[in-house]
């Protein structure tokens, strides 16, 4: 929690009503954590947990109310459809499988979010794509000729573009690790802190970057990069 407490320090001094949105939540342990440690002992905020299975939405929300976490709201739905307020301050998405980790990407962006928070899971998209794809040389085929390297490559590939993503709409970016590998594989962490408008440098670099691997993910498309 160290890692997204500046994050939360942040909104918290600037805005009056900050907005937390936990992006397929699962059963929202992240949420309950974040909840309290930071809002409980607060006057204000509201964290809003959405996922799209209604019993982990109906099991999450039953806790909340026994714990009286007032300030906790559930919402059953998927991303793209979820309602949500017009301004949200920290987006966090723990292991939203595939292309939902890009709908949360998404999501944040488009309601100019503060700060973005994500650590992926599966990638299966754009490896798709790569096995699919004929236009790059054969030395850069030879990175995910074989279906292991594509997995991988198509993994660490799929999380350069959701950073490049950020940063091409003005997020100062940083990668790291969010636990030992002992704990989980999956343990990149996104971390994105809004500090321009956009960033025409990082847009062209992504924009090179799709063309020469010859993968065009939907996050790129819904975000019109």
């Amino acid at each position: 929690m160290s890692l997204l407490q500046p994050a939360l320090e942040d909104v918290w001094a600037r805005h009056a009503s900050p907005v937390v949105v936990d992006a397929g939540s699962g059963n929202a342990y992240l949420g309950f954590v974040l909840y309290e440690l930071f809002l409980k002992n607060s006057e204000k905020g509201q964290l809003l947990s959405i996922d799209s299975s209604e019993e982990l939405t109906a099991r999450a929300k039953e806790r909340a109310q026994r714990l009286g976490f007032e300030r906790m709201a559930f919402q059953t739905a998927n991303l793209t459809q979820a309602k949500l307020p017009e301004r949200i301050h920290l987006l966090v998405a723990l292991h939203a499988c595939d292309t939902a980790t890009d709908d949360a990407l998404s999501l944040a962006v488009r309601r100019n979010a503060d700060h973005v928070a994500l650590v992926p899971c599966c990638q299966a998209e754009v490896a798709e794509q790569l096995k699919r794809s004929k236009g790059q040389s054969a030395s850069m085929r030879a990175l995910f000729e074989h279906p292991w390297h594509r997995r991988e490559f198509g993994s660490h590939l799929t999380n350069v573009i959701r950073a490049l993503a950020l940063e091409s709409f003005g997020y100062q970016v940083t990668v790291t690790e969010l636990t030992g590998w002992e704990h989980s594989l999956k343990n990149e962490l996104i971390l994105g802190r809004r500090v321009h408008r956009e960033n025409p440098s990082a847009r062209a670099k992504l924009q090179a970057l799709l063309a020469e691997t010859g993968v065009s993910p939907g996050l790129v498309q819904s975000l019109s990069l």
